[in-house]
């Protein structure tokens, strides 16, 4: 085929191996690794014999996913305090159409929580049968498992992802939520942040490889750190994680953390912290300006 052709009808398959590699691996640059590995693949064969261009790509990067989740498991890189996946960040007026196929279908930070949980090959069959629609005889091969055995691997995923809290669809309810949160915040008003936290709340604070992070449970807990932190923030941004209500600190002209709020029946039942100096830098945020 074509060279130019076959470039041309990856594209349109682009945005969608994005998003299963992004579900797969919870890093934005290791997934676009995994679609630059499908292209190259790709245009080593040229196209040929091909029947099914879609389902052949997102097997490959599904097997891509596999080997890097498997790699790192081997190199044992998963530490053993909370580490967040990478976030999608957006302004609050608008998402561009890029961000929008990436989160089509709701993946918010606390699902993406929820997947790192998981087993490689629980993971692979969860999101390509659950969010993508593969059927279990095209992803056996690539875990290398039977059909059945594959489908058994889907339902345990999916018994640990039926924990994950899923937000409420109005983004105004959540915004409400979390603008109370943060004046209670800045206030010093525990009995303001009590109203609006869920009793099962859990914030989760990455602060990167060099400092160990945090994990706090229960209202009265999560009010007390809201509060201490609240005094060193200059100023609070709203924005959208992942397509929900969000905010970020920043204190020197710099953002020194970005807060993800799971809101569900109008309480934060999550509210996960990247506080990561390198991680944060790395995030496009000119739209701040």
């Amino acid at each position: 085929m074509d060279a130019e052709i076959l470039a041309e009808q990856f594209d349109t398959h682009r945005a969608r191996l994005r998003a299963v590699a992004y579900r797969m691996l919870g890093s934005l640059s290791e997934a676009d690794d995994a679609v630059q590995e499908a292209w190259l693949r790709l245009s080593r064969s040229g196209g040929d014999g091909i029947d099914n261009l879609g389902g052949w790509l997102t097997t490959v990067v599904g097997r891509v996913c596999l080997n890097m989740l498997r790699s790192r498991a081997t190199r044992r890189e998963e530490p053993l305090d909370p580490h967040l996946p990478d976030p999608v960040v957006s302004s609050v007026d608008a998402v561009d159409p890029e961000q929008e196929a990436l989160l089509a279908d709701s993946v918010g930070l606390a699902l993406l929580v929820v997947l790192e949980t998981l087993a490689p090959a629980e993971r692979l069959a969860f999101v390509l049968h659950d969010l993508f629609a593969l059927p279990f005889d095209e992803i056996a091969p690539i875990v290398g498992r039977t059909s059945t055995a594959t489908r058994q691997l889907a339902s345990r995923a999916r018994r640990r992802v039926q924990g994950a809290p899923s937000p409420d669809p109005d983004l105004g309810r959540q915004r409400e939520v979390v603008d109370a949160f943060l004046a209670a915040a800045r206030g010093g008003d525990l009995e303001g942040l009590l109203a609006v936290l869920a009793p099962d709340v859990v914030v989760r604070s990455d602060f990167g490889p060099l400092r160990p992070g945090i994990v706090r449970r229960g209202p009265e807990a999560v009010a007390q750190g809201a509060t201490t932190f609240a005094g060193i923030a200059e100023a609070v941004e709203p924005v959208l994680v992942n397509g929900a209500a969000g905010a970020v600190a920043i204190v020197g002209g710099q953002v020194i953390s970005l807060a993800a709020f799971t809101v569900v029946g109008g309480k934060v039942v999550a509210l996960d912290i990247l506080a990561d100096p390198d991680r944060l830098n790395g995030l496009d945020l000119s739209f701040l300006d």
